[in-house]
Protein backbone atom coordinates (compact mmCIF):
# COMPACT_ATOMS: atom_id res chain seq x y z
CA UNK A 1 0.00 0.00 0.00
CA UNK A 2 1.48 3.33 -1.07
CA UNK A 3 1.12 5.99 1.61
CA UNK A 4 -0.29 9.42 0.87
CA UNK A 5 0.90 12.60 2.58
CA UNK A 6 -0.86 15.89 1.95
CA UNK A 7 1.31 18.77 3.08
CA UNK A 8 0.69 22.44 3.77
CA UNK A 9 -2.60 22.09 5.63
CA UNK A 10 -3.65 25.47 7.04
CA UNK A 11 -7.46 25.66 7.29
CA UNK A 12 -10.37 23.89 8.94
CA UNK A 13 -11.72 23.23 5.43
CA UNK A 14 -8.48 21.40 4.62
CA UNK A 15 -8.86 19.22 7.71
CA UNK A 16 -12.47 18.42 6.85
CA UNK A 17 -11.34 17.42 3.35
CA UNK A 18 -8.57 15.12 4.56
CA UNK A 19 -10.87 13.56 7.15
CA UNK A 20 -13.09 12.57 4.23
CA UNK A 21 -10.33 11.53 1.78
CA UNK A 22 -8.23 9.82 4.46
CA UNK A 23 -4.59 10.18 3.44
CA UNK A 24 -2.13 8.48 5.77
CA UNK A 25 -0.37 11.70 6.76
CA UNK A 26 -0.90 15.46 6.66
CA UNK A 27 1.75 18.12 7.06
CA UNK A 28 1.86 21.36 9.02
CA UNK A 29 4.61 23.70 7.81
CA UNK A 30 6.47 25.44 10.65
CA UNK A 31 8.95 27.23 8.36
CA UNK A 32 8.18 30.94 8.74
CA UNK A 33 9.36 31.95 5.28
CA UNK A 34 6.98 29.46 3.64
CA UNK A 35 3.69 30.69 2.22
CA UNK A 36 2.13 27.65 3.90
CA UNK A 37 3.48 28.52 7.35
CA UNK A 38 1.13 27.85 10.23
CA UNK A 39 1.74 28.93 13.84
CA UNK A 40 1.96 26.00 16.28
CA UNK A 41 -1.12 27.25 18.15
CA UNK A 42 -3.19 27.08 14.96
CA UNK A 43 -1.78 23.64 14.16
CA UNK A 44 -2.83 22.47 17.62
CA UNK A 45 -6.41 23.60 16.92
CA UNK A 46 -6.48 21.80 13.59
CA UNK A 47 -4.92 18.69 15.10
CA UNK A 48 -7.84 18.45 17.54
CA UNK A 49 -10.17 18.17 14.55
CA UNK A 50 -8.03 15.67 12.60
CA UNK A 51 -9.14 12.05 12.23
CA UNK A 52 -7.19 10.03 14.81
CA UNK A 53 -6.09 7.56 12.12
CA UNK A 54 -4.22 10.27 10.17
CA UNK A 55 -0.69 11.11 11.34
CA UNK A 56 0.31 14.76 11.64
CA UNK A 57 3.79 15.69 10.42
CA UNK A 58 5.57 18.91 11.31
CA UNK A 59 7.81 20.39 8.62
CA UNK A 60 10.90 22.22 9.89
CA UNK A 61 14.02 23.78 8.38
CA UNK A 62 16.96 24.31 10.73
CA UNK A 63 14.61 24.76 13.67
CA UNK A 64 15.96 24.88 17.21
CA UNK A 65 15.93 21.25 18.28
CA UNK A 66 14.15 22.02 21.55
CA UNK A 67 11.26 23.69 19.71
CA UNK A 68 10.87 20.74 17.34
CA UNK A 69 10.98 18.39 20.33
CA UNK A 70 8.37 20.46 22.17
CA UNK A 71 5.85 20.15 19.36
CA UNK A 72 6.43 16.40 19.21
CA UNK A 73 6.19 15.92 22.96
CA UNK A 74 2.93 17.85 23.29
CA UNK A 75 1.43 15.77 20.45
CA UNK A 76 0.69 18.63 18.08
CA UNK A 77 2.58 16.44 15.62
CA UNK A 78 3.50 12.75 15.50
CA UNK A 79 6.53 13.00 13.20
CA UNK A 80 9.16 15.65 12.42
CA UNK A 81 10.11 16.26 8.78
CA UNK A 82 13.39 18.11 8.34
CA UNK A 83 14.10 20.24 5.26
CA UNK A 84 17.16 22.19 6.36
CA UNK A 85 20.81 21.32 6.83
CA UNK A 86 20.14 19.05 9.81
CA UNK A 87 22.82 16.36 10.06
CA UNK A 88 22.70 12.86 11.52
CA UNK A 89 23.71 14.13 14.96
CA UNK A 90 20.66 16.43 15.02
CA UNK A 91 18.40 13.59 13.84
CA UNK A 92 19.72 11.12 16.41
CA UNK A 93 19.38 13.67 19.23
CA UNK A 94 15.82 14.62 18.25
CA UNK A 95 14.81 10.97 18.17
CA UNK A 96 16.41 10.38 21.57
CA UNK A 97 14.67 13.44 23.07
CA UNK A 98 11.20 12.48 21.85
CA UNK A 99 11.12 8.80 20.89
CA UNK A 100 9.22 9.94 17.78
CA UNK A 101 10.00 9.23 14.11
CA UNK A 102 11.93 11.62 11.91
CA UNK A 103 11.70 12.11 8.14
CA UNK A 104 14.66 13.80 6.45
CA UNK A 105 14.10 15.50 3.10
CA UNK A 106 16.80 15.52 0.44
CA UNK A 107 16.95 17.68 -2.66
CA UNK A 108 17.88 15.27 -5.43
CA UNK A 109 20.08 16.87 -8.08
CA UNK A 110 22.85 14.30 -8.49
CA UNK A 111 23.65 10.72 -7.54
CA UNK A 112 25.64 11.99 -4.54
CA UNK A 113 22.37 13.35 -3.11
CA UNK A 114 20.89 9.87 -3.40
CA UNK A 115 23.89 8.39 -1.57
CA UNK A 116 23.47 10.94 1.25
CA UNK A 117 19.79 10.06 1.53
CA UNK A 118 20.58 6.36 1.70
CA UNK A 119 22.94 7.00 4.64
CA UNK A 120 20.57 9.16 6.66
CA UNK A 121 19.90 8.29 10.30
CA UNK A 122 16.27 9.31 9.84
CA UNK A 123 13.49 6.74 10.15
CA UNK A 124 12.26 7.71 6.70
CA UNK A 125 13.62 9.78 3.83
CA UNK A 126 11.88 12.08 1.37
CA UNK A 127 13.24 12.73 -2.10
CA UNK A 128 12.32 16.14 -3.46
CA UNK A 129 13.07 18.59 -6.23
CA UNK A 130 13.68 20.92 -3.32
CA UNK A 131 12.63 24.31 -4.56
CA UNK A 132 8.95 24.09 -3.60
CA UNK A 133 8.00 25.26 -7.07
CA UNK A 134 6.00 22.25 -8.19
CA UNK A 135 8.76 20.87 -10.44
CA UNK A 136 9.76 17.21 -10.63
CA UNK A 137 13.35 16.06 -10.35
CA UNK A 138 15.02 13.49 -12.60
CA UNK A 139 13.21 10.37 -11.42
CA UNK A 140 15.87 8.10 -12.90
CA UNK A 141 18.13 9.19 -10.02
CA UNK A 142 15.74 7.49 -7.57
CA UNK A 143 15.65 4.15 -9.36
CA UNK A 144 18.55 2.74 -7.33
CA UNK A 145 17.32 3.83 -3.90
CA UNK A 146 17.07 0.71 -1.79
CA UNK A 147 15.38 2.05 1.34
CA UNK A 148 11.72 3.12 1.47
CA UNK A 149 11.13 6.77 0.63
CA UNK A 150 8.50 9.41 0.08
CA UNK A 151 8.51 10.89 -3.41
CA UNK A 152 7.86 14.63 -3.56
CA UNK A 153 8.21 17.49 -6.00
CA UNK A 154 5.76 18.35 -8.73
CA UNK A 155 3.35 15.47 -8.21
CA UNK A 156 -0.15 16.06 -9.59
CA UNK A 157 -3.23 13.93 -10.28
CA UNK A 158 -1.93 13.72 -13.86
CA UNK A 159 1.57 12.33 -13.24
CA UNK A 160 1.18 10.37 -10.00
CA UNK A 161 0.28 7.07 -11.69
CA UNK A 162 3.39 7.32 -13.88
CA UNK A 163 5.57 8.06 -10.84
CA UNK A 164 4.21 5.08 -8.92
CA UNK A 165 4.59 2.70 -11.86
CA UNK A 166 8.15 3.86 -12.48
CA UNK A 167 9.49 4.11 -8.94
CA UNK A 168 7.20 2.22 -6.53
CA UNK A 169 7.88 4.62 -3.64
CA UNK A 170 6.84 3.95 -0.06
CA UNK A 171 4.67 7.05 -0.26
CA UNK A 172 3.99 10.25 -2.12
CA UNK A 173 4.04 13.76 -0.67
CA UNK A 174 1.96 16.43 -2.36
CA UNK A 175 1.34 20.11 -1.70
CA UNK A 176 1.21 22.47 -4.68
CA UNK A 177 -0.23 19.65 -6.82
CA UNK A 178 -3.41 19.67 -4.74
CA UNK A 179 -3.86 23.45 -4.80
CA UNK A 180 -5.67 25.95 -6.97
CA UNK A 181 -4.39 29.52 -6.69
CA UNK A 182 -2.38 28.56 -3.61
CA UNK A 183 -5.34 27.10 -1.73
CA UNK A 184 -5.95 23.40 -1.08
CA UNK A 185 -8.47 22.07 -3.60
CA UNK A 186 -10.63 19.18 -2.39
CA UNK A 187 -11.27 17.96 -5.94
CA UNK A 188 -7.53 17.70 -6.65
CA UNK A 189 -6.94 16.11 -3.23
CA UNK A 190 -9.50 13.42 -4.00
CA UNK A 191 -8.11 12.93 -7.51
CA UNK A 192 -4.56 12.31 -6.36
CA UNK A 193 -5.74 9.91 -3.67
CA UNK A 194 -7.75 8.04 -6.30
CA UNK A 195 -4.70 7.90 -8.60
CA UNK A 196 -2.58 6.34 -5.84
CA UNK A 197 -5.23 3.86 -4.76
CA UNK A 198 -5.89 2.82 -8.35
CA UNK A 199 -2.32 1.53 -8.53
CA UNK A 200 -2.51 -0.62 -5.39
Amino acid sequence: MIRIKMCGITRIKDIDAVNEIKPDYIGFVFVKKSKRYIPPEKAAELRMRLDKNIKAVGVFADEDIHEAARLLKCNIIDIAQLHGSENNDYIIELKAMTNKPVIKAFRILTNSDVIAAQRSAADMILLDAGAGDGKVFDWSLAENVTRPYFLAGGLTPENTEEAINKLHPYGIDVSSGIETDGIKDKIKMAAIAAAVRKEE
